[in-house]
């Protein structure tokens, strides 16, 4: 079995070993374990491309696997990595990982609610691994079918609306999307050779520019609608506040950051003359995205509808800087989607074990919680400074890298939007200090609270994790972001052909 492989197989074992377990000793067994061998098998990928690139070696992917799947059409299940890839893997496998945590006292059907959950880790897995168009759509479908019942099931507050609205606007992207993917399949053989879906054989090949112009605005807008691209962005709002605690984390920390890979993977890379041309439509919305979301924010009182509408923004700037066609702001990119990833688990994380304490997520029905739960407290401040792009933790590094890529474009349109974009940062600092001063400090607002528990050891294993993993991002940022760049290189050696 190829190596890349593992990371679909493991799911695939662990809803096994769920399917036969009988009670939740050994749920949890299956659960930890499986996590935990994903997160070592990540960490062991991360190793050996690092070796691989120090020892002078630039092969643009490496562990390639193909093997002919549906000969009529040409699709194969074809895998490989490159830094980026290997960087979304790490991040995933951290999610499941500290998500499996967060969820270890799931009461209600826990058998089935970590089934559907080791399906859209799948998916997940799946498609970062992909280089080949059809079984990337394949794994991006897979990991969207099981939200709508993670949601509908196990979720709070208007679940079942939210599970429909979520499930209704992504599977109308996903249907941009195949339309995107069928327009480049049937161009692939634009200089005489056969159709092909493997995304490196479609980049030797020029797609007709009348064509590009066809299907880049259509694949880049339906990875754009898991992006949160503005207009499409309100599915998201809705469905993170009514999600459970780990999918909440795997849904914004993950799920949400195929939708960059995607229009950085397929829209811009293969048909790259068309990003020329158009991107200025999509550096508008995403403007709106960075700008609204963090706006939006702030006149929210749940927290996760704040948390929400802050993806929205900080996910805007995933697509702002992808847009940016350069080098640095495609790096910052990656890196914000990986500060993203971790911060916005952490959030949901904590908001979740506040929740599960409070029974509320009003901020107004909320304070003094410092006295009550210092541990959840000063995580979930350490998880806003990160948010508001803190030096020293994740967020700067990614944001301060978007912003300096995207000023390096010298006309005067990019840099009115960089501006723009900029002033999210100071919006976002209002609404985190604005929380952070309402939720832990002032008066106790229920006199119950004060009877409540901090964090156990598990939700403390969880939360942990993903703070060093942030600080570990943010001190010492150079060997991912010299493993993202050089990754880069192919896509931008495409926008200059």
């Amino acid at each position: 079995m190829n190596f890349l492989s593992l990371f679909v197989a493991i799911p695939l074992l662990m809803m096994l070993g769920l399917f036969i377990a009988r009670n939740m000793t050994q749920i949890r067994t299956v659960m930890a374990t499986g996590s935990a061998l994903l997160l070592i098998l990540a960490s062991v990928l991360t190793c050996i491309y690092l070796s691989e690139r120090s020892a002078g070696n630039t092969a643009e992917m490496l562990f390639m696997a193909d093997t002919l799947w549906y000969a009529p059409l040409n699709i194969h299940y074809a895998v490989g990595v490159d830094g980026i890839s290997v960087a979304m893997l790490l991040l995933s496998a951290i999610i499941v990982f500290t998500g499996t945590f967060a969820s270890w006292r799931m009461a209600v059907l826990p058998k089935e609610y970590f089934m559907w959950f080791c399906l859209l880790s799948l998916g997940v897995f799946g498609f970062f691994i992909s280089i080949d168009l059809f079984t990337m759509f394949m794994f991006y479908e897979i990991a969207l079918i099981p939200m709508y019942l993670l949601i509908g099931v196990w979720g709070s507050g208007r679940k079942e609306y939210a599970a429909m609205k979520l499930t209704l606007m992504l599977m109308g992207g996903s249907a941009l999307l195949l339309i995107g993917i069928l327009g480049i399949y049937f161009n692939s053989d634009a200089q005489g050779g056969p159709l092909t879906m493997n995304l490196l054989q479609i980049a030797q090949v020029n797609i007709p520019i009348e064509a590009q112009r066809i299907f880049f605005p259509l694949t880049f807008l339906g990875f754009g609608v898991l992006g949160a691209l503005f207009p499409f962005h309100t599915w998201s709002p809705d469905g993170h506040a009514s999600a459970p605690t780990a999918v909440s984390m795997l849904h914004a920390g993950v799920l949400m950051k195929l939708g960059g890979y995607g229009c950085f993977r397929v829209a811009i890379y293969l048909m790259p003359e068309a990003a020329h041309e158009l991107s200025w439509i999509f550096i508008i919305l995403t403007s709106i995205s960075v700008v609204y979301g963090a706006f939006s924010a702030i006149v929210q009182k749940d927290l996760k509808y704040i948390n929400a509408y802050s993806s929205v923004s900080h996910c805007g700037l995933v697509l702002f800087a992808i847009l940016m066609l350069n080098q640095t702001a495609m790096t910052g990119a990656v890196l914000q989607m990986l500060s993203h990833g971790l911060m916005t688990a952490l959030f949901f994380a904590l908001i979740g074990m506040i929740y599960g304490r409070t029974h509320t997520r009003n901020i107004d029905e909320m304070g003094g919680l410092m006295k009550i739960m210092p541990f959840l407290s000063v995580c979930y401040i350490i998880a806003g400074l990160a948010n508001l792009g803190l030096p020293g933790l994740s967020g700067f590094v990614a944001e301060m890298t978007i912003f300096v890529g995207s000023f390096q474009n010298t006309d005067l349109f990019h840099r009115v939007v960089t501006i723009l974009a900029c002033t999210s940062i100071v919006i976002t600092a209002v609404y985190i200090l604005r929380v952070v001063g309402k939720l832990l400090y002032g008066k106790v607002v229920n006199e119950h609270h004060r009877k409540l528990t901090d964090a156990t050891w598990d939700e403390r294993f969880a939360v942990i994790c993903l703070i060093f993993a942030i600080a570990g991002l943010g001190l010492a940022p150079l060997w991912m972001s010299d493993m993202i760049s050089g990754s880069v290189l192919p896509v931008i050696s495409q926008l200059m052909n």
